[in-house]
This record gives structure tokens, C-alpha cells and sequence, in this order.
């Protein structure tokens, strides 16, 4: 798996990645804009939470049957330095930079690969009204990069299921803005009115460059 990554003033511009579990189809739609942009293409509407259960987003498959799951795929990924791969696809003797907090970590039980949308966010925002399949397929996005993220467990314990009105990490935020954005953008997925609010008064101070995304479906 290939996972590019190009920054431009600290923030994800542009991304290549060979996709595992979710291949898009040649009519995907590719968009190519400034962040800010981005953040005001975003359709406002009401979250809902109804119906909820983590369980409906199948997640932790291993799509390409190579012995290791996303988790797994995500975290030799974005090793800085890449382990070795035993039986059961157990990792040895890499090296993790967890950029929400900058910690850097050796014992991939440190580690949490978090969904940039959480998957309750993503319910909110659309999901509820996806397919079983689709929703398997947002869970283990590798797709691209800015889906999944290997960070400190507690820090991505402590953000939970929070939107950036009320969660952001302690560095990179323009990155994370960019990142979420760009997740949002390429499901299809709303934000609710605070949520809007909240990216376009962040995204201000970033410097716009432009993100291409492509959507999932």
C-alpha cells in the first residue's frame, strides 16, 4: 500500500494512495479547491443520533487478505521508522509520531488509529442513511490518507466522538481542519450549523491552499 503525502505551509494538499478495501470506481468525482472553500461547500443540517451502535460500521477488516487488518496497514503506513512484520502480523521495532499531541511512541499498544470523522459524527451527519457495505467501507478507508490516523490512545480517547467545535489536537490544527474537511468532502457527509462555524473561523487563519479530494461513491 502507498501512502503519499505532499504538504504545502504544514497542511495536506495533495495526496496519492494505492487503495485497499475500497476501490474507486473511474466516474468518481474529484474536486480540487481552496480550503476555504471547501469548508463553505459544506451542506449545514441537523445531526441526528438515533439509532446509533459502533457495530454498524464493520471496521478492523482486512480487505486485501495479507494477514492484517486496516489497524494494522494504517500503522506500518505512517511508522517513521518501519517495523518488521511477524506471523499474525505482529510489529517489531518501529517507530510512531502521534501528531495530534507530537508524542512519538515504539509499542503500537500506545497507539489508536482513529477515524478523523468518527463514526458516531459520521451517523450524525449521513451515515444512518448508508448501506451496511458503505459504511464497512468508510470505517476501513484506506482510500485516503487523511481517513485514518495513527495517535496516542488517550488523546484519541479524549477527543472521543467530538466534532472541531469543541475538539481540536493541541498542534497541527490547520492540518486537522484540512484533514477533516476533506473526509467530510469526499463521504458526502453534513455539518451541523456550530461545527460550520466553527471550521470556517479556524480555516481563516490557515493558509488557503487548495486539497483534492475524491469522492468514495
Amino acid at each position: 500500500m502507498t501512502r503519499t503525502l505532499r504538504w504545502a505551509g504544514g497542511l495536506l494538499a495533495t495526496v496519492t494512495a494505492a487503495t485497499l478495501g475500497l476501490s474507486a470506481p473511474a466516474h468518481a468525482a474529484t474536486v480540487s479547491v481552496p480550503l476555504r472553500t471547501l469548508v463553505a461547500d459544506l451542506p449545514v443540517a441537523t445531526e441526528s443520533r438515533t439509532g446509533y451502535s459502533r457495530d454498524l460500521f464493520p471496521h478492523w477488516t482486512d480487505a486485501d487478505s495479507d494477514g492484517c487488518n486496516t489497524r494494522y496497514e494504517v500503522l506500518i503506513a505512517e511508522a517513521t521508522t518501519r517495523p518488521s512484520v511477524g506471523s499474525g502480523c505482529q510489529l517489531s521495532g518501529g517507530r510512531w509520531r502521534s501528531y495530534y499531541d507530537g508524542a512519538s511512541w515504539t509499542d503500537p499498544s500506545d497507539l489508536d488509529i482513529d477515524h478523523m470523522v468518527p463514526l458516531a459524527e459520521a451517523w450524525d451527519s449521513g451515515a444512518r442513511n448508508w448501506t451496511t457495505s458503505r459504511r464497512q467501507a468508510f470505517a476501513n478507508d484506506l482510500g485516503d490518507v487523511r481517513s485514518l490516523v495513527a495517535v496516542t490512545d488517550n488523546v484519541n480517547q479524549a477527543k472521543g466522538d467530538q466534532d472541531p467545535a469543541t475538539w481540536l489536537p493541541t498542534y497541527e490544527k490547520c492540518r486537522y481542519v484540512g484533514e477533516w474537511v476533506a473526509v467530510k468532502t469526499r463521504w458526502r457527509l453534513s455539518v451541523d450549523s456550530a461545527e460550520k462555524s466553527a471550521l470556517t473561523s479556524r480555516a481563516s487563519s490557515c493558509t488557503n491552499i487548495t486539497l483534492t479530494v475524491t469522492h468514495a461513491y
